[in-house]
């Protein structure tokens, strides 16, 4: 069955960022890309990361693949366009496919008033 464009409306649960296809950006891709529920598609300029519900941007972890500090700046230069809640903070970047899960980091009120 085809899907016309705007014909699904429910959400997909799904999250993801595009790198730049560098030798940074190919390493932090084969990490996130080794997670459960990550799917990595390969362009020849750049690399898809698309996750299920959550991805999780740990820069420690990414700090010990590369063997070189990796942080928030290095992640805002090697990643272009993302889809869902993205949020930054000092240890990790995180994406999320519902407003919901990412709550409270990003002051979204959950209570029905």
């Amino acid at each position: 069955m085809t899907m016309q464009f705007g014909s699904q409306t429910e959400s997909s649960n799904k999250c993801g960022v595009t790198l730049m296809n560098t030798p940074t950006g190919r390493v932090v891709a084969d990490v996130m890309g080794a997670k459960e529920g990550v799917e990595l598609t390969e362009y020849p300029s750049m690399i898809r990361v698309d996750g299920e519900r959550l991805l999780d941007f740990n820069y420690d972890e990414l700090t010990e693949a590369l063997g070189e500090e990796f942080d928030g700046s290095i992640f805002e230069e090697i990643s272009s366009t993302h889809y869902g809640r993205m949020v930054h903070l000092d240890d990790k970047t995180m994406l999320f496919a519902s407003p919901e899960d990412a709550a409270e980091y990003i002051g979204f009120d959950l209570t029905i008033k």
